[in-house]
């Protein structure tokens, strides 16, 4: 397969999630127009991470501060065999924006991988964060209201962490 053939399917696959990422709620912008009060949820296409972490497709804002990344592939690609790639992102801020992120760990919590028919999400504030299916991403609120019930209650954070074995 050629590379100019693989860079236009994952463009396509940028397509429909910059859609599926506005219809959720979320401001897209590109790196150079980033406007982090441009909504509660900003998603900025192409971040630059700490040096040998390369690029992330989309660096997540809610409220101004990072909270998570998306890593985009073309349909059909096993998303599962990319969660590395995107862990490696989540751990991988620049020195200069970590200070206004949240991390839990030493990581982003909210990690994503996407391929525009098929999203996975891993929730960092499950007790045994795991990628998972799901049908749509969240909007901004839902991933803020996370932040915020994590934040009262750190030991329970989630409605996993809630039901399972102290």
């Amino acid at each position: 397969m050629s590379r100019d053939v693989r860079l236009q399917a994952e463009q396509r696959a940028r397509v429909l999630i910059d859609r599926q990422l506005r219809n959720a709620g979320w401001v897209v912008q590109d790196r150079s127009e980033t406007n982090l009060f441009a909504g509660p949820g900003v998603a900025v296409r192409e971040a630059i991470m700490a040096k040998g972490h390369g690029r992330v497709d989309y660096l997540l804002y809610v409220d101004q501060r990072i909270v998570g990344v998306i890593e985009a592939k073309p349909e059909g690609t096993p998303l599962s065999g990319v969660e590395w790639q995107s862990a490696m992102y989540a751990e991988g801020l620049p020195p200069a924006v970590r200070l206004k992120a949240l991390t839990r760990d030493g990581r982003l919590p909210f990690v994503f991988e996407a391929s525009g028919s098929e999203t996975h999400f891993t929730n960092g504030y499950d007790p045994q964060a795991r990628a998972r299916r799901v049908f749509a991403f969240p909007q901004p609120g839902t991933l803020a209201r996370i932040v915020r019930n994590a934040e009262a209650d750190p030991r329970r954070p989630t409605w996993r962490a809630k039901w399972s074995a102290p």
